[in-house]
């Protein structure tokens, strides 16, 4: 009798840790931040090549601050945030999309992408460098996109 319950005992606590993790992993950054605060020295002295506004990307999913494309002096391009807030979540990262002005998650994966890497901080001015070889006149928009799950957090149409 007492293996039995010891049994129970073993896979009721296996499955409440398991359940705990998953729950924490999945959970967890909807009541935790991540603030970042990256300076840009590099502002004054570049061009703009595009700007738009971070908007929601529904009721639970929801973005705001600038995102601005630079070209500094020595052709380096960078993509920065400003005033930047979104909803946290697992997995976010930040990709630019040929789409202009993306609405849902299938104008996402319906489109041209190219990860700049994982989203730095939910909260915060933030840089994100941009590959030499990239040809920005494809891209029109930037998401903030939840890989692990293929969702749309926010996005930002980069106007010239």
């Amino acid at each position: 009798m007492f293996k039995k319950y010891a049994a129970v005992a073993f896979v009721a606590g296996t499955i409440g840790f398991v359940a705990g993790n998953a729950f924490w992993y999945l959970a967890s950054p909807l009541w935790i931040d991540e603030v970042v605060s990256e300076d840009f020295a590099g502002a004054g002295s570049s061009q703009i090549l595009g700007s738009g506004n971070f908007k929601d990307a529904d009721g639970a999913h929801r973005g705001t601050g600038e995102a601005t494309l630079y070209q500094t002096s020595d052709g380096s391009r960078t993509l920065r945030f400003t005033g930047f807030e979104v909803t946290n979540g697992p997995d976010l990262k930040v990709w630019l999309v040929a789409k202009a002005d993306v609405a849902s998650a299938g104008d996402v994966t319906g489109s041209q992408t190219l990860s700049l890497g994982p989203l730095r901080g939910n909260i915060g001015d933030q840089n994100y460098s941009i590959p030499a070889d990239a040809d920005l006149s494809r891209y029109q928009s930037v998401v903030i996109w939840c890989e692990q799950f293929g969702v749309l957090f926010s996005a930002a149409a980069l106007g010239k």
